[in-house]
């Protein structure tokens, strides 16, 4: 999938793979697509909710070998 900005949140624990994602997107324009990596296993449920709060748009959420993949749309 294309993305237009990669960040790598990778051994962190909540909060703060959302706390960083949120600063990425703010700094992202209307309708670009960040990608997130991240190994914390509650993050699968922080990122629905946060997608679901912000009104930014979950594409697609995967996990292989231990690491989460997200693909968020900014709003």
């Amino acid at each position: 999938m294309h993305f237009d900005r990669e960040l790598d949140v990778k051994g962190l624990n909540c909060p703060l793979p959302i706390l960083r994602t949120k600063k990425t997107l703010s700094e992202m324009s209307s309708g670009a697509v960040l990608h997130v990596l991240a190994t914390d296993p509650g993050s699968v449920k922080d990122f629905e909710v946060f997608a679901r709060q912000t009104g930014n748009e979950l594409l697609s959420s995967s996990e292989a070998n231990s690491v989460f993949e997200y693909y968020l749309k900014r709003k």
